[in-house]
């Protein structure tokens, strides 16, 4: 099944307009080069969502509704005219028996079935946990069950009636599979990083944070921040297996680091992670800033693996973010990869205020930049997600980055490049002018790479790869 793309909306309606040229919203703001703005790449529509906190969004199976989480809840847009998106409905200041229900940073559909989860972090709201909503009705989603974990849910993954929710605090990592097929939900299943990997215990766990969890057949893919990215087989839900897991982070690295250093700077930061149609091209998006630390020390990039074989995966090429005047968390210019989607041979990601970025990964380990835009002052988009059959693209703009006056929105962008005669052209990264970087190309002796050399040292080179561009 594929992932869903959620679409948010909160507060009022807001208005619907189309958007021209460079400026988005109200405001006159314009890129920040031309040139990194094909003219011809723009939003067809905007649904400004001003009263809205927006974060994830996702699609439904028709691919003309998206579901999108509000922080205060959630809301359902009619996508059927993409230059018009229309909001259908919006629930807002959730409450779960009796208690608030609040910070829903992720929604995810399964048929006519919408799971919203929360609080995104500790500490937030009275009720942890999800609801479940019959959405056959877009316009008119009803609750049908809810279910108390007791414990803060960030992220989540809804398929086959399986809701898959990242389960994170002090005395654990893990994640905690539930069905839900009948009335009665009830918990089937867990992975823990630390059942797997002892050495964690002792390293705060915000460093080895599960941020979220994606799902491809029998596959599941967890970023366990600086932990790494693993593989695991959910074949069978109530015995998850682990099958092998990207990069060998150094444990001590994590002890001796300060906090700070270690949760929001590079290496490590594995953030979200998600396979292609196939189930055969991993990629893998990391959140990071500007520290201050040593290096490698900015905002974190899109890195691709080849998992054919997902038990020795391979790494094939990083995307790197696009530049930022200014990369630390309360700089007010964020540029760090965020969520995306892998689908038809395209990478479809977001930046927050780096904007969004079609990349053509049909050659994995030498993507195609094609298109880019960013409009700095005006958006933060949080993802990018594909709907009407693969012709517009969709993505969140959150209001929630320090340092910024950016109100939430929802845009639409086409994506149908080739077809409709877009330009393409590089961005603001200085490698190849697409930002992207072929391992081959830039690790000496890497292009010989064949099976024989460990996951290990292919992370190592992936590592240094990422170490040698910071330093240029």
């Amino acid at each position: 099944m594929q992932r869903r793309a959620f679409l948010r909306a909160g507060g009022a309606a807001g208005a619907v307009l189309a958007v021209s040229g460079a400026a988005v919203g109200t405001s006159t703001a314009t890129p920040r080069a031309s040139q990194e703005v094909p003219d011809s790449f723009e939003p067809l529509g905007q649904l400004e969502l001003p009263d809205s906190d927006p974060a994830e969004v996702v699609i439904d199976d028709h691919g003309e509704t998206a579901y999108l989480a509000t922080t205060y809840g959630f809301a359902t847009v009619d996508l059927g005219d993409p230059t018009a998106p229309e909001l259908l409905a919006e629930r807002t200041r959730l409450e779960a028996d009796g208690q608030e229900f609040t910070r829903i940073f992720d929604v995810k559909v399964d048929g006519d079935r919408l799971a919203v989860v929360g609080p995104a972090d500790e500490g937030f709201g009275e009720f942890n946990g999800f609801e479940l909503y019959d959405v056959s009705d877009p316009a008119d989603p009803a609750v049908v069950d809810r279910y108390e974990t007791g414990f803060h849910i960030h992220n989540c993954f809804f398929a086959d009636e399986l809701l898959y929710v990242v389960n994170n605090g002090p005395d654990d990592t893990a994640l905690v599979i539930y069905d839900t097929s009948d009335d009665d939900t009830e918990a089937v299943g867990r992975w823990s990083l630390l059942d797997h990997d002892p050495e964690w215990e002792d390293v705060y766990w915000y460093v080895h944070y599960l941020h979220d969890v994606t799902v491809h057949g029998d596959l599941a893919v967890f970023p366990f921040w600086d932990a790494g990215t693993y593989l695991v087989d959910v074949s069978d839900p109530s015995d998850p297996k682990y099958v092998s897991h990207v990069r060998d982070p150094d444990v001590s690295r994590d002890r001796s680091y300060g906090e700070r250093e270690a949760v929001y700077g590079l290496p490590g930061n594995d953030h979200y992670a998600t396979v292609d149609d196939a189930g055969e091209l991993l990629a893998v998006g990391r959140e990071a800033w500007t520290t201050g630390g040593s290096a490698p020390d900015g905002p974190g990039g899109i890195d691709l693996y080849d998992v054919t074989d997902p038990s020795a995966p391979e790494p094939l090429a990083s995307i790197e973010p696009p530049e930022s005047d200014d990369a630390s968390r309360r700089g007010g210019e964020w540029t760090t990869a965020h969520n995306f989607e892998l689908r038809d041979g395209r990478l479809y990601s977001a930046w927050y205020q780096g904007g969004i970025k079609i990349h053509d990964v049909s050659d994995p380990a030498a993507p195609e930049g094609l298109a880019h835009w960013r409009a700095t002052d005006d958006a933060a988009l949080w993802t990018a997600r594909v709907a009407n059959d693969g012709a517009t693209v969709v993505a969140s703009s959150t209001s929630r980055l320090p340092a910024t006056d950016i109100d939430g929105a929802l845009y639409t962008f086409p994506t149908g490049l080739e077809s409709d005669g877009f330009e393409t052209g590089g961005d603001d990264n200085g490698s190849d002018g697409d930002g992207n970087d072929s391992l081959s190309d830039r690790v000496p002796g890497f292009g010989g790479l064949s099976t024989g050399i460990g996951l290990a040292g292919s992370a190592a080179a992936l590592e240094w790869v990422r170490r040698r561009g910071d330093d240029r």
